[in-house]
């Protein structure tokens, strides 16, 4: 009995040790890595991240774990490339379907924004307006796609132009629609980034579109930084993937985003049913209409001509959109 307990022990404290070097290598590492690497449960590795976090050896998020005071710095691109990789997948897969032929579109730049463009490349006729050297680099080769850069300094951290030139570049620029995605995501304040210049101006991406989608994995859902980027009331549309039934927060922010009229699009990551790699088309997606939905942003332009109609869809009965609601709640 007592050697099982040493052996136990000698167990936890290895894996914890594995996993705090992962995390000091990468800077950020998602529960599902973690939990491959050294072999056991993310229920196990959560309950080893909690041990760590509460020696203040590294601090928990949505999802993954980062080193400690990681609220207000930025990771860098290969930190966030290694979280939540598949929820990404799946959300850039449903995002692309609302794009249509011969739009004009902007995109942010990030992780799950590169992942988009990966995909847009297959839409003939699309114009991307985009200050990410990584969105624009995805979409070089791609036929009848034209890509337009905006102007301003390279950040190197996340390979996007930014400051003064960038947003000047934007001004008069009159697009369908925004695709955006940032460092967290709540009701309270919208979509947030820990980098003001970022902030800056993925707040001129906004201006220059008629609706807003933003991509956001539930690891960002609930999570609040420092600078304010897109506010709730300026969202028309959250792709995000279905957050755990262990993550109360990520389920509650939903809700409450779903509260205040924005349309939540649920991208399945082949967890429940579909395959992982499978394609856009039989993938897991779950809409969920709301009464005044918003087409546009105060002082936006309306669509171009050839655009896509708006994204919203009518509006169900009371009793059904509740248990719409109730639903994606539950999940």
């Amino acid at each position: 009995m007592v050697a099982g307990v040493t052996v136990s022990f000698v167990f936890a404290a290895e894996r914890r040790q594995l996993i705090l070097e992962m995390v000091r290598a990468n800077g950020a590492v998602s529960l599902r890595e973690l939990a491959r690497v050294v072999q056991t449960s993310e229920v196990t590795v959560r309950r080893d991240v909690r041990a760590l976090e509460a020696e203040g050896l590294l601090d928990r998020r949505h999802g993954g774990a980062v080193l400690p005071g990681g609220f207000t710095r930025e990771s860098g691109l290969p930190q966030k490339s290694h979280l939540a990789t598949a929820e990404k997948t799946a959300i850039a897969d449903v995002a692309a379907g609302l794009v249509g032929e011969g739009e004009a579109i902007v995109v942010g730049a990030g992780t799950t924004t590169q992942e988009l463009a990966r995909r847009l490349a297959r839409v003939p006729g699309l114009t991307v307006v985009t200050n990410s050297l990584l969105v624009a680099q995805a979409l070089a080769h791609a036929n009848r796609v034209e890509v337009v850069m905006t102007g301003g300094t390279l950040r190197g951290s996340n390979y996007a132009l930014v400051g003064s030139g960038a947003e000047q570049s934007l001004q008069g620029l009159r697009v369908s629609r925004a695709f955006l995605s940032g460092s967290g995501l709540t009701a309270e304040r919208g979509l947030s980034t820990s980098n003001m210049l970022s902030a800056s101006v993925d707040r001129a991406l906004v201006q220059a579109a008629a609706e807003v989608v933003v991509l956001a994995d539930h690891t960002k859902l609930g999570t609040d930084t420092m600078f304010q980027t897109v506010p709730t009331d300026l969202i028309t549309r959250l792709v995000t993937d279905e957050p755990p039934p262990h993550e109360d927060r990520a389920g509650t922010e939903l809700q409450a985003l779903a509260d205040q009229g924005v349309q939540i699009t649920v991208a399945g990551t082949g967890q429940g049913g579909a395959p992982e790699n499978a394609p856009p088309s039989r993938r897991t997606r779950q809409d969920v209409p709301l009464p005044g939905q918003r087409g546009r942003h105060p002082g936006a332009p309306g669509p171009l001509r050839g655009a896509p109609g708006p994204l919203a869809a009518p509006d169900p009965q009371p009793a059904e959109r509740a248990a719409r609601v109730a639903d994606l709640r539950r999940r």
